[in-house]
């Protein structure tokens, strides 16, 4: 009979931050794959109460509820984008007004410098055109660069629209993978974990959309109330971006700010930076716990590790599904002797003592 040897805790501890390296030098440089991967199976979890209904109430077989899961998510996302390349299209026909304002702003700008500074306007044409030929320098690697940027996108939406479809045909498959890898006295856990990480994905998701038209609506309203121009795109724009953490909050202040002091006045664009700021203020201390982080239940601090890390590792796409994956993290420690307190540091102070009850026959559907 085998017996199990207890090392010392430094030997574990080293052991441990040995795979922790391992596993983010591994996720590092493969993020071409993981990435698609987690978008896909993300999606191909959202998509799975729409293709068990395709199966079970409208006798589709497996390839064609998957087909038609998929045609439906490809074709709400189209619709997005047609409303979104609608409303820049009101943006393009002004565009020749916003680049008279453009200009107006530069010259009075050159006109204080050569008042305040005593620049002259040959020298600010002359620094100038440095500016512009070093740009003209790089603009075939910017070229390059947004194609390859295009390209990149391109290829990553085809690549998670693949995978969100096997995922979905082949989830009986996938599932008896994963429970095999697993003892017989441990898979009724590995279910419990599985349905759980379900439900969570499921109702982060959820909430992150309703998040997104709240906020949208909220600025719609706002920008309508005190009168600027775009306010719909503005609105949708800013809703979009706040989706990342951080980053994209501050980036579409300055945008929508940007565009209304071309449009109107510097006091209406400081209108609407303190406007929004105070509506960031209220979304991330009163909606976004309450709609988003009610069902991940993770901390603020370990919320802020995470989007940290996943940028670190995959970028952008990292800040958004490093959430998710943590939330499923804290779902495995909970169940496995010996990481209950990494769980306990993941969630939140309020924990709820009683587990909720998991419907185990639904991973047979």
């Amino acid at each position: 009979m085998m017996s199990t040897v207890k090392l010392p805790f430094y030997a574990r501890m080293a052991l441990t931050l040995l795979a922790v390296v391992l596993a983010f030098l591994i996720l590092k440089e493969a993020k071409d794959i993981f990435v698609p991967l987690v978008f896909g199976l993300l999606i191909s979890i959202l998509l799975h109460p729409i293709n068990r209904f395709f199966e079970k109430r409208l006798h589709f077989g497996r390839l064609g509820a998957a087909i038609v899961s998929v045609l439906l998510f490809i074709s709400v996302f189209v619709g997005f984008i047609y409303f979104i390349a609608l409303q820049f299209i009101g943006f393009a026909d002004d565009f020749p007004k916003l680049k008279k304002r453009f200009q107006e702003m530069f010259d009075n700008l050159q006109h204080w410098l050569s008042y305040r500074l005593h620049i002259t306007g040959r020298q600010q044409s002359d620094y100038m055109n440095r500016s512009v030929n070093s740009l003209l320098e790089s603009a075939t690697h910017t070229v390059s660069n947004v194609f390859l940027s295009l390209t990149g996108i391109l290829l990553l939406i085809i690549f998670i629209i693949i995978f969100t479809f096997f995922m979905l045909y082949h989830r009986k498959l996938l599932m008896k993978f994963v429970l095999h890898l697993f003892s017989i006295n441990s898979r009724e856990k590995v279910k419990e974990v599985i349905v759980e990480s379900k439900s969570m994905i499921n109702a982060y998701v959820l909430g992150l959309v309703i998040e997104m038209v709240v906020v949208s609506i909220v600025n719609c309203i706002f920008f309508l109330i005190i009168g600027i121009q775009y306010a719909v795109l503005l609105a949708v724009m800013t809703a979009v971006l706040n989706i990342i953490p951080y980053l994209g909050f501050y980036s579409s202040i300055v945008i929508c700010m940007l565009v209304t002091f071309a449009n109107s006045s510097g006091n209406l664009a400081l209108e609407v930076g303190i406007g929004l700021f105070i509506v960031h203020l209220l979304d991330s201390n009163i909606l976004m716990p309450r709609i988003v982080g009610a069902r991940v239940k993770m901390n603020p601090f370990i919320t802020i590790i995470a989007v940290i890390v996943g940028e670190f590792i995959w970028g952008i796409p990292g800040m958004f599904l490093f959430i998710p994956i943590t939330g499923m993290i804290k779902l495995i420690c909970e169940r496995v002797d010996g990481l209950e307190a990494w769980a306990l540091l993941i969630g939140v102070d309020d924990i709820e003592k009683t587990k909720p009850k998991i419907k185990i026959n639904e991973l047979n559907s």
